[in-house]
């Protein structure tokens, strides 16, 4: 017994520095007490297909700002976005075009679904941001999204037009979340909001 004591403890510093969404905890105390349905921003339609493939896209106004402010405001936050401690090394920023106002970041982050003291769910999730700028306004996209998943164990490979769409991460019924596809399709729209209403919160700064 006491070996088994030792053991558990041994690990504990190991999972204490589980990575976890700290965007997401930003992001749920936003939103604490409002009366939204957790779940239906995730049912059908959630998930954009163009031209068969996944494209999460938004256009961010911004009133009274050019386009040279637009692009560093987003070029900057990019940029840290790389940096930030559910990236991996790979993450970068491989356009920055100055005179056409296009921006594109690829990124490669830890997911999480599920952190505890003894065990931890995640996948890797790559994803690339595209941005047009012009005067008073963004364009925003995400796309080229997929996962590896259990990568430590059984790797798993997953293309977001294969596992999130409403054909592979609903139920039948359309009114629940698959069990296991159902958690990758609300991770990424999560993350997908948090970007895009940071750039929004951003590019209207009045500051």
């Amino acid at each position: 017994m006491k070996k088994l004591m030792i053991a558990i403890l041994c690990l504990l510093p190991l999972w204490a520095n589980a990575q976890d969404n700290t965007w997401e905890r930003i992001e749920q105390e936003e939103t604490e007490g409002t009366n939204v349905n957790p779940d239906q921003k995730y049912l059908e339609g959630a998930v954009p297909l163009v031209d068969g493939r996944v494209e999460f896209s938004t256009v961010i106004e911004a009133p009274g700002k050019s386009k040279d402010d637009i692009y560093n405001i987003v070029l900057k936050y990019l940029t840290k976005m790389t940096t930030e401690a559910n990236q991996t090394e790979f993450s970068r920023v491989v356009i920055a075009d100055t005179v056409k106002g296009e921006i594109c970041g690829n990124f490669q982050e830890w997911l999480v679904f599920k952190s505890t003291s003894l065990s931890l769910d995640r996948t890797r999730f790559f994803y690339s941001l595209v941005a047009e700028c012009e005067d008073g306004k963004a364009s925003v996209r995400m796309i080229h999204i997929h996962y590896l998943y259990e990568e430590e164990r059984d790797p798993q490979q997953y293309k977001a037009e294969e596992w999130i769409t409403d054909e592979y991460a609903l139920r039948k019924n359309k009114q629940k979340l698959a069990r296991i596809s159902g958690k990758f399709r609300r991770k990424t729209i999560d993350r997908k909001d948090f970007i895009f209403n940071k750039l929004n919160s951003l590019l209207n700064d009045k500051k």
